[in-house]
C-alpha cells in the first residue's frame, strides 16, 4: 500500500516538474512575443518603414535625440536659401489698366509712364535642341595639295543619336530618382515628345556604369587608407533571389558592392577591409570581428535603441537606463572637449567612466543571472536577448568606448545607413532587380553619385560628366 502511494507521489512530482518546465517555456515565449509586438524603429534595429501607419504610443521620452534648446526653423545668422533672379529676364510683359488696353492715346501715355512694381516668374521650357554635325571636306589644300576632311567628335558614333544632356537626365531619373525604365520612358517621351525606347535607356545606364568604374576604384583606395570607415549591409531581391548589398563609406567616399553572401566571404571579395587601416564602425555583425587589422567601434545608436527596448519592455531591468545615460554623458563630455580643441578626454575622466561602466555591467549580471547548465541537456544554455546584450557590452568595452579615446572616430554608424538607404528606396519603387548585372550597374552609379555629392557636386552634374568621360576629373581636387 505504501509502495503504491510512494509511486503515485513520485509520478505526480514528475508531472508537476514537467508542468513547471512547460509553464516556464510558455512564459518565455509570451514575453518574447510581447517584446516583439512592442518593438519599433525607436527601440530596436527595425527600420522606420516597418512601423507602418499605426499610431505610436504617446511617450515624451521616445526619441533618443537630445534637445538643443534652439527654436524651430532657421537660426540667427543662417544665410538660408530663397528664390532669386539669377539672370536678366528673357521676356518683359507690360500690364496696363483695363481702360488703357485699347485706348487710342495709349502710345502717348506710355512715353510718360513709369514702372510702379516688378515681379518675376521663373519657369522652364522643355524643348528638344537638334544639332547637325557636318563633315567638311576641302578637295585641294592650297599648301600641300591634298584633300583635307574634318572628323566628328568622339561621342558622335551614329547617324542619329541622343545628346549627352538627355542621356544624363535619363540615367539620373533611373538611378538617383529611383524611377523605373518604363516610367523614365514615359516621362521623357511625354515631356520632350521623342521616341526614346526602354532598351535605349537601359543601354545608357550600362554605358555610364562602365565609365564610373575608374572613379569607384579611386574611392575604394581612399577608403583603405582612411582614418575610419563605416560598414553596413542590406538585403535586396535580385534575379528572384535574396542577395546582399555591402556598403563601406565615410564622409567623403562611398563604395557599394553586391554579393550572394552576407558574411566574411563577401567582405573579403569586396577587397577593402582586409587591406585597410584605421577604425571600422559597424553594428556588431559577427563577420566584422574576423578583421583584426582594423580597430572596431560599435554603433552606439544601435546600442541606445536596444537599451531603450529593454527599458520599455522589462521594467525590472534598472541597469539599462543607467547604461544609456552613461553612453549619452560620455558622448556629451567628448563633444564638449572637442569643442575646446582637445583630442581626447582627461585620463581621470576616462577612468571614472570606465569604473562606472564596470559597475553597471556588474549590476546587469545581478539582475540577469547566468542560467545553470542542466545535467543531461545537450547544447548551449539559452541566454536570451537581454543577457546576450550584456555579454556583448561586457566583452567589447573598448570597442563601445573607442570614440571617447579617439575624437575622430564617430559615435554611431549613421553614415553607412544613409549611404545604403537608396537601395531600399529603389527596391520599394521597383520591387526588385531583374538581373544581377542590372543591380551591379545601379550600385556602381550610386557609389559614384554618392561620392560626388560628398564633394559638393550635384548628382545630375556628376552623371553628365561621367557621360562625357570626365568621371575622374571632377574629383581631382578631392582625390
Amino acid at each position: 500500500m505504501l509502495d503504491e502511494r510512494d509511486q503515485i507521489i513520485e509520478e505526480l512530482r514528475k508531472e508537476v516538474e514537467e508542468l513547471k518546465r512547460i509553464i516556464e517555456m510558455q512564459n518565455d515565449i509570451i514575453r518574447d512575443l510581447r517584446e516583439q509586438l512592442c518593438k519599433n524603429s525607436s527601440n530596436s534595429s527595425k527600420p522606420p518603414s516597418s512601423d507602418g501607419l499605426k499610431k505610436k504610443p504617446v511617450n515624451k521620452n521616445r526619441s533618443l535625440r537630445e534637445k538643443s534648446g534652439k527654436n524651430q526653423g532657421g537660426q540667427k545668422g543662417h544665410s538660408g536659401t530663397h528664390l532669386a533672379v539669377l539672370s536678366e529676364p528673357d521676356h518683359v510683359v507690360h500690364h496696363l489698366h483695363a481702360d488703357c488696353q485699347h485706348c487710342p492715346k495709349r502710345k502717348l501715355c506710355m512715353k510718360n509712364s513709369k514702372v510702379k512694381e516688378t515681379r518675376h516668374e521663373i519657369d522652364m521650357i522643355a524643348q528638344v535642341n537638334v544639332t547637325e554635325h557636318e563633315l567638311i571636306a576641302i578637295p585641294v589644300c592650297p599648301i600641300c595639295g591634298e584633300e583635307k576632311t574634318g572628323s566628328f567628335p568622339a561621342h558622335m558614333k551614329a547617324v542619329v543619336q541622343y545628346g549627352q544632356n538627355l542621356e544624363a537626365l535619363a540615367i539620373a531619373l533611373n538611378t538617383v530618382g529611383a524611377v523605373s525604365f518604363n516610367r523614365t520612358h514615359d516621362i521623357l517621351s511625354g515631356v520632350f515628345n521623342i521616341p526614346i525606347s526602354v532598351g535605349t535607356i537601359k543601354n545608357m545606364v550600362s554605358r555610364c556604369a562602365v565609365k564610373v568604374e575608374e572613379a569607384n576604384t579611386i574611392s575604394a583606395e581612399k577608403l583603405k587608407s582612411a582614418h575610419h570607415k563605416h560598414g553596413d549591409e542590406t538585403g535586396c531581391r535580385t534575379d528572384g533571389k535574396t542577395r546582399w548589398v555591402h556598403c563601406l563609406s565615410n564622409e567623403l567616399y562611398t563604395f557599394l558592392f553586391l554579393h550572394d553572401k552576407r558574411g566574411r566571404i563577401a567582405m573579403e571579395k569586396m577587397g577593402i577591409i582586409q587591406n585597410s587601416s584605421g577604425a571600422l564602425v559597424h553594428d556588431c555583425w559577427s563577420p566584422y570581428w574576423c578583421f583584426t587589422n582594423v580597430k572596431h567601434q560599435l554603433c552606439c545608436a544601435h546600442l541606445l535603441r536596444e537599451l531603450k527596448g529593454v527599458e520599455e519592455n522589462r521594467p525590472n531591468q534598472t541597469w539599462a537606463a543607467r547604461f544609456k545615460g552613461l553612453l549619452l554623458n560620455l558622448k556629451r563630455a567628448r563633444d564638449k572637449a572637442a569643442a575646446k580643441g582637445k583630442t581626447s578626454l582627461h585620463r581621470n575622466t576616462l577612468e571614472r567612466y570606465s569604473n562606472l561602466y564596470d559597475e553597471i555591467i556588474k549590476k546587469a549580471y545581478e539582475e540577469n543571472p547566468i542560467p545553470e547548465h542542466k545535467p543531461g541537456k545537450q547544447g548551449r544554455t539559452k541566454r536570451g536577448k537581454v543577457l546576450s546584450l550584456i555579454d556583448r557590452l561586457s566583452a567589447h568595452k573598448g570597442e563601445v568606448c573607442l570614440f571617447a579615446y579617439d575624437f575622430d572616430v564617430p559615435f554611431d554608424n549613421n553614415q553607412a545607413e544613409r549611404d545604403i538607404r537608396n537601395i531600399k528606396v529603389k527596391i520599394k519603387v521597383s520591387g526588385c532587380f531583374r538581373s544581377v548585372d542590372g543591380a551591379k550597374e545601379y550600385l556602381k552609379i550610386m557609389s559614384y553619385v554618392s561620392t560626388a555629392i560628398k564633394h559638393r557636386i550635384t548628382g545630375f552634374e556628376a552623371i553628365r560628366r561621367a557621360v562625357m568621360g570626365e568621371s575622374v576629373s571632377i574629383f581631382a581636387q578631392g582625390f
